[in-house]
């Protein structure tokens, strides 16, 4: 049977260098963010880096990590930071750079309160839009308890009662966030240092497969040991050697025709065959005297 699969390659490089922008399709939240934050007002938080000593992260990228992150329900610092690396959205976000936990977690308990504000202008924005749901972050207003009519929902006081419910919300997702940090939980898959090359790692596993190998035989052959004798499988019984033809015929001593006798077959035992004496009548016997 002839396969038509298509090819797997990990090894070879981009001739050009790939496009980010390439990377979600059109429609996807991460985008949508993205564009929302570039229009915000953020020079309260880039006129508070003084400029000097190495480059920092732009807060626009950072921002857009913590709002894509608290929406998707990715509230940990570590997590945040392993899923610019495994998440295709989050490369986006970052640009395909990658802030560490720590920065993160320092950028959010920096700047908390302009936080909190830009993430609720953020779901304001997309409210307007006609957005219900950004995440998992509802803006429909559904958990507000007011009159349904179409006039009360434009009014300025259910405006401001979903204002309140958003700034709870983002209060609560700040909440869960700092809580998930305070933890302190590695998250993923924790790896040593050792086997941090591609090498080292793949003589790892073939040691690791080996080991594995070598319990399995060792149980097998201590079931094999524990099982009982007559449980074992029976060995194959050996046939008997054949007589002779001549010994066949000598061994035929009838005392009368209608007794039957026992006959021996080169190729049958003596319990196996019981023939008439009738039946031999090909057989010379003498009378006796």
């Amino acid at each position: 049977m002839i396969n038509n699969f298509r090819p797997i390659d990990r090894q070879t490089g981009y001739l050009l260098p790939p496009s980010v922008d390439e990377w979600l399709p059109e429609k996807h939240l991460a985008r949508f963010i993205v564009e929302v934050i570039d229009g915000l007002d953020l020079r309260t938080m880039s006129g508070s880096y003084r400029g000097s000593g190495s480059a920092s992260y732009h807060p626009c990228m950072l921002l857009g990590i913590l709002v894509y992150g608290y929406a998707t329900g990715v509230f940990s610092s570590r997590k945040l930071e392993r899923a610019t690396y495994d998440s295709v959205a989050f490369r986006f976000i970052a640009a395909n750079d990658h802030p560490d936990h720590d920065t993160i977690a320092m950028f959010r308990r920096r700047f908390l309160k302009e936080i909190e504000a830009l993430f609720v202008e953020v779901l304001q924005v997309a409210r307007e839009m006609g957005v219900l749901k950004m995440g998992t972050i509802g803006l429909d207003g559904t958990k507000i308890h007011a009159n349904a009519s179409r006039h009360s929902a434009l009014s300025y006081e259910h405006a401001c009662k979903i204002e309140a419910q958003l700034k709870a919300e983002v209060a609560d997702l700040m909440a869960k966030a700092e809580a998930a940090d305070a933890a302190d939980i590695p998250d993923g898959l924790s790896i040593p240092e050792e086997l941090a090359r591609r090498e080292e790692r793949l003589a790892k596993l073939a040691e690791a497969r080996a080991k594995i190998e070598a319990r399995a035989k060792e149980r097998t052959s201590a079931n094999w040991r524990r099982m009982k004798p007559n449980s074992r499988p029976a060995r194959p019984r050996l046939r008997p050697p054949a007589r002779s033809r001549a010994a066949s015929h000598r061994s035929l001593r009838p005392k009368d025709r209608g007794r039957t006798i026992r006959s021996i077959s080169p190729t049958r035992s003596r319990a196996s065959c019981r023939w008439p004496a009738a039946a031999l009548s090909s057989v010379i016997m003498r009378k006796p005297r």
